[in-house]
């Protein structure tokens, strides 16, 4: 089942790169009691993912800060060392980005986001999304029908909705 605005996320365990390597992040605790953007790319490094969704979340993070957002995170299906240097070329980690890697796809899976598309070497990856969550619920989801475009999922499109 995909997941549906109004929904409560379910919990899940990410990884994140940490000064001691790479450590784990419950979903429920980066949730419970705070206003977060979470955005979700096919994949790190992919065209449309590099040059157009991960900057227009770097360009709009101020803005979501000043409406009450404690935090903006950034998911993807690849590992945390990939989703570190990502953040590092992008901006995001210097923006405040959170990177979050959901290297098994648990989270993905769980939300009912995810897809393959082999002949592009995308294998159990995320579809493009961006959501606002009131305290593990979502209270706006925006889903892009086709991975290789941002424009309903982008930093933009989804202030325009909070």
């Amino acid at each position: 089942m995909t997941i549906s605005q109004g929904d409560t996320l379910p919990d899940a365990t990410l990884v994140q790169m940490g000064d001691e390597g790479p450590a784990p992040v419950q979903m429920a605790d980066k949730l419970k009691g705070r206003k977060v953007v979470i955005f979700a790319v096919p994949g790190a490094f992919t065209p449309t993912c590099h040059s157009a969704h991960v900057p227009s979340f770097v360009r709009t993070k101020d803005d979501f800060m000043n409406k009450g957002v404690d935090e903006i995170i950034c998911v993807s299906c690849n590992d945390p060392f990939v989703m570190k240097a990502w953040g590092e070329a992008t901006g995001a980690e210097a923006a405040g980005i959170t990177m979050l890697a959901d290297a098994a796809s648990e989270f993905t899976k769980a939300i009912g986001m995810d897809f393959d598309a082999p002949p592009a070497g995308l294998v159990a990856r995320s579809k493009r999304y961006a959501m606002i969550v009131d305290d593990g619920k979502v209270s706006v989801l925006q889903a892009e029908e086709n991975p290789g475009v941002c424009e309903t999922s982008g930093g933009e499109a989804l202030l325009e909705n909070l």
